[in-house]
């Protein structure tokens, strides 16, 4: 992200795309959170696609030499998708959407 802004970009377009697109998860990490906070069951889902993604860029990343940064994207992503089925979390995320409906 620093780079988008800090660097002369070859494509334009293709800054404001990745400029749009990283903002565009980054809410969506914000409704995901907000909603697994509530309880939610369809956020575990999100989230295990989100720390998936993470995975695949971390695993590269490593390869690649950048030890430090590879650790920061694969520790966090190996811990929330280890606690993301454990019991408590199962259990407070058992709520579906919306209260049910009385006729």
């Amino acid at each position: 992200m620093y780079n988008l802004f800090t660097v002369a970009p070859v494509s334009m377009g293709g800054a404001v795309f990745t400029t749009v697109l990283i903002a565009a998860a980054g809410i969506w990490l914000l409704a995901l959170g907000h909603f697994f906070f509530r309880g939610y069951r369809w956020t575990r889902a999100g989230t295990l696609v989100f720390q998936l993604f993470a995975v695949v860029i971390a695993v590269p990343t490593l390869q690649g030499g950048v030890i430090l940064t590879g650790l920061l994207l694969l520790l966090p992503a190996a811990a929330v998708l280890l606690l993301l089925f454990t019991r408590p979390v199962l259990e407070h995320t058992s709520k579906v959407s919306g209260d049910p409906k009385a006729f």
